[in-house]
């Protein structure tokens, strides 16, 4: 298995003073880490031998918030370079390199851990570092590294595959297979996972004293499960949890303890030493106990030279090492006031993942001297105050807290709650006055398990209260109560948080209709907590996010508490700009379980207040906040239609443009079973490829009768040339003319004629024709919209489907006609449209907008004829210029092009030329 590398620090291209390269060689809290010279030429570098030959399986860089590298590269030897040992010659190998973040997103307040996985032999390492990003703050152009790991096997098992090899081949004959899902999770499966234990984090994080606990205490562990002793795993598992969060609060006071005695505040610095004495010997007692501390566990090596972790499992951990150096070679000049982990890493996870590993020995953060006075040595040299002391009274902090085991914790609670500060009882002074000291007190313990009983005591106190008692007495009482109560709410605890649940349920449940106060009372309460319970809705736990949004719901749904209509007023306050994304998230979340338990009735909910919520969550940044806000709207349409549709902005092109609104819009189409968007495109584009389809069959058909009438044509022709003779011609042509009369086509029949109004004029070439149908065409018109030219009886159809305006139409359901969508609900409104007749029953003009007679003949009588459309401009001006034309040549204007045109006059066709109507209307006939 992987696992941590101990190295020595060869040496350095240079450091500033107090900032030495050999600092990398120590993982602790307090670490400072190497640091080039002011001004320094780049690139700089940095050579680590390791204590064995390895193989490496990677590397963790912990870099500076601002002193940082551009890129630093990383090459490996199995030996020194000759500049070192002359008598070898050998190089290193480069193996790549990292860039790293200019950290200008975090102000150069966080440090990236950057991890690089390899797989490289060798026993050195070589690290070079470029120039450095340029920032405000680095103002002497250094670059800096807070600390390096190395995680790796050792390379020397030369039988190592050979036994791995032995071992499947014996598996194979036993029928075992390693990738049995059986053995998922087993420790043979993770014999490359790396341990939690090795990671830099960890060490970074913790006390080095709890870490060495840790360590220890996992090793038992896994010794315990070799043994099946399952549940006194299971105990160490809890212990090693509750361990990693005290070895990092104890870390995170030593560096408040060094950043105190940086500023030379002493009496900041002394409260610290103590408070880390006090907390330090509070956990070791507790951890006494239950028999998971011994002197095993206690025992610090300070008989041996600090020296770096060597794998005990490793064949060659018994060969000698290098010594580190002296504490006192590192100086005094530590600057321990840099922030410290309040960072985040940018590329790496410092989250430490439950996974069973081996155990290294510890790398102590000091080098401290045995039998040597400490209160002689300057304060920074001075050993943890933690191993002059191991024994005090028992207190656990309350972040390795759990209900679970609550009761065996407090079992070894001794004594009573530390008084009230005076602040506490300024503060408490009317709780005080009500409750007693005793019990307040506890409620302010910096114990959480005196809080959890001063919680428990005050619901034992009022469940006892006899139902005589007077109301002032039960109003006061009451209100001491909530004040403790709106306390624990707040308390980071998870027992003692729901023990304030508990109680404040009780009070609503049973309390107050036990001794019948009024409404007043009820309200108090909610009015005092529910603000803090929203609060506790957008915690980073997401067990206590979830338990508090449960309550509330619960909450809201009390008899007594629903009638007050309170809880609905704070759910629906918009969503500040700032807000944490669990709480936004929270708080939608409820208010679409509580609008489906309380609806808009009579519940403090109500349409306005719900809407204007969720419109304005339509524009939050989190995505889950806006689609909880869609769902939400989407069941307030369901229940109140059109109601909802004024607190949304109109259903047009523009708004669909945004994908929440048209998700909207089309869930609004869905409920009222309207056709969607995509519904009515893909209806579309069905109906378009079914005319294709009949236009093709139509002109196929088409085809076929000229073709049939051309074979009888030629075979009268012959029939005729054979019978006919040259005396008989006037007979000839008498039979002739019954022929034309029954409609037989010759070849050029559609020349010089307009197949929409059936007028036939020798100026009719090709360019004459295109002047007549732009210009002339009773039985056409042009676009105001899109100007191309199309057929009067299909103007609406391609004003609603063909034109390039087409999305500011709408279809009129009573007259069947097309109308601007702006106009539309005024015009369907007003209903003094002329109702339109079924198609079969009647034609419909879009320009007169009176229905006639179907068919297609009727077309012709209404738009060409003197009776027929007066609103067919076309036709108008025919008929003034006939007018005033000779009486012997009307009937020819009337027939022909404008007057004075030429046949062969070149007029432009507009752009588009006829319509798309109008081309199969050509086909067609």
């Amino acid at each position: 298995m992987p696992h941590k590398i101990g190295f020595v620090v060869v040496s350095s291209s240079g450091h500033e003073d107090g900032f030495s390269a050999r600092e990398l060689m120590i993982h602790a809290p307090t670490v400072s880490g190497w640091r080039s010279p002011r001004f320094c030429q780049f690139p700089q570098e940095i050579v680590l031998q390791m204590v064995e030959r390895c193989r490496i399986r990677k590397l963790q860089l912990l870099a500076h918030q601002y002193m940082i590298s551009s890129k630093i590269e990383f090459y490996i030897s199995e030996s020194l370079p000759e500049y070192f040992a002359p008598y070898q010659a050998e190089r290193f190998r480069r193996l790549g390199y990292v860039s790293l973040c200019d950290n200008e997103k975090t102000g150069c307040k966080a440090r990236e851990l950057k991890s690089v996985y390899v797989d490289a032999v060798g026993q050195f390492l070589k690290l070079i570092f470029h120039q450095n990003h340029v920032n405000k703050y680095n103002i002497y152009n250094q670059v800096a590294l807070v600390a390096i790991n190395i995680i790796g096997d050792p390379a020397d098992f030369s039988d190592e595959s050979n036994t791995a090899s032995r071992e499947k081949l014996i598996d194979h004959y036993l029928g075992h297979n390693s990738e049995d899902p059986a053995l998922e999770g087993t420790y043979a499966r993770k014999s490359d996972s790396i341990s939690p234990l090795d990671d830099l984090a960890f060490d970074m994080y913790q006390d080095p004293e709890v870490a060495q606990i840790i360590r220890k205490l996992d090793e038992r562990k896994r010794e315990a499960v070799q043994k099946e002793r399952y549940d006194y795993a299971k105990k160490l598992k809890q212990a090693i949890a509750d361990l990693q969060k005290v070895g990092e609060r104890l870390g995170r006071y030593e560096v408040e303890k060094r950043c105190a005695v940086e500023k030379e505040d002493y009496d900041l610095a002394k409260e610290k030493k103590q408070q880390m004495e006090q907390y330090r010997a509070e956990v070791y007692e507790q951890l006494e106990l239950h028999s998971l501390l011994d002197a095993e566990l206690m025992r610090r090596p300070f008989d041996l030279p600090l020296q770096p972790l060597a794998r005990s499992g490793s064949p060659r951990h018994q060969k000698p090492m290098p010594l580190l150096p002296q504490r006192e070679e590192r100086g005094t000049e530590n600057q321990f006031a840099e922030p410290f982990l309040q960072e985040k890493p940018s590329s790496y996870s410092l989250t430490i993942s439950p996974q069973h590993s081996a155990v290294d020995q510890l790398l102590p953060a000091t080098d401290p001297h045995p039998k040597i006075n400490a209160e002689s040595l300057p304060y920074d040299e001075r050993p943890l105050p933690a191993i002059r002391k191991h024994h005090g009274e028992a207190v656990v902090e309350p972040e390795m807290s759990d209900a679970d085991i609550s009761n065996a914790r407090r079992g070894g609670m001794l004594g009573e709650p530390e008084p009230l500060t005076e602040k506490a009882l300024r503060e408490a002074s009317s709780a005080i006055d009500v409750l007693g000291e005793t019990l307040v007190a506890g409620a302010y313990s910096k114990t959480w398990s005196y809080r959890e009983d001063a919680l428990l005591a005050l619901f034992k106190k009022l469940m006892e209260m006899p139902v005589g008692t007077p109301k002032e007495d039960l109003k006061n009482t009451l209100r001491a109560s909530v004040f403790l109560i709106r306390r624990a709410i707040k308390d980071i605890v998870t027992s003692v948080f729901q023990s304030s649940l508990k109680l404040l349920k009780m009070i609503i449940t049973q309390y107050i209709p036990k001794h019948k106060l009024s409404k007043l009372e009820t309200a108090h309460c909610v009015e005092r907590t529910i603000p803090v319970l929203l609060t506790r809705t957008g915690d980073s736990s997401a067990r206590l996010r979830v338990t508090a949004a449960n309550f509330i719901q619960e909450m809201a749904l009390f008899k007594e508490v629903k009638s007050l209509q309170i809880i609905p007023s704070y759910l629906v306050q918009p969503l500040k700009a700032n807000s944490s994304v669990h709480l936004a998230m929270s708080q939608m979340g409820l208010l679409a379980r509580l609008l489906k338990d309380l609806g808009t009735g009579s519940s403090g909910f109500t349409i306005d207040n719900v809407m204007k919520f969720s419109a304005s969550a339509l524009e939050h940044r989190v995505y889950e906040v806006r689609e909880t806000a869609v769902r939400i709207i989407l069941d307030m349409y369901r229940q109140h239609q059109a109601s909802i549709l004024e607190y949304l902005p109109p259903d047009d092109s523009n708004t669909r443009k945004n994908i929440l609104y048209k998700t909207i819009f089309e869930g609004f189409a869905k409920i009222d079973g309207r056709p969607t968007d995509a519904e009515m495109r893909a209806r579309r584009k069905a109906a378009t490829e079914e005319a294709e389809k009949q236009k093709k069959e139509e002109i196929k058909a088409l085809q076929g009768q000229l073709a049939a009438l051309k074979e009888i044509q030629a075979e009268v022709q012959e029939k005729e040339s054979d019978a006919v003779k040259p005396k008989n011609q006037d007979t000839q042509r008498g039979k002739a003319a019954p022929a034309e009369a029954l409609g037989i086509l010759d070849e050029h029949y559609l020349d010089n004629l307009c197949i929409f109004c059936g007028e036939r004029s020798e100026s009719f070439t090709e360019e004459g024709l295109d002047l007549h149908y732009w210009k002339h065409c009773l039985m056409l018109t042009r676009c105001d919209h899109c100007k191309q030219v199309v057929e009067i009886s299909s103007l609406t159809e391609h004003l609603l489907v063909e034109c390039d305006q087409k999305d500011g139409f709408g279809k009129c359901y009573r007259c069947s006609e097309a109308v601007f969508k702006e106009e539309l609900p005024r015009h369907i409104k007003n209903k003094d449209c002329n109702p339109a007749k079924p198609e079969k029953l009647a034609n419909r003009c879009p320009l007169c907008h009176e229905n006639f007679s179907p068919g297609e003949e009727a077309w012709k009588a209404h738009l060409m004829g003197p009776a027929g459309c007066s609103m067919n401009l076309r036709k108008t001006h025919i008929l003034q210029k006939a007018l005033a034309l000779q009486p012997g040549k009307s009937s020819s204007v009337a027939t022909s092009g404008p007057s004075g045109s030429k046949a062969g006059s070149k007029i432009p066709t507009p752009k588009g030329g006829l319509s798309k109507t109008s081309s199969r209307t050509h086909a067609k006939r």
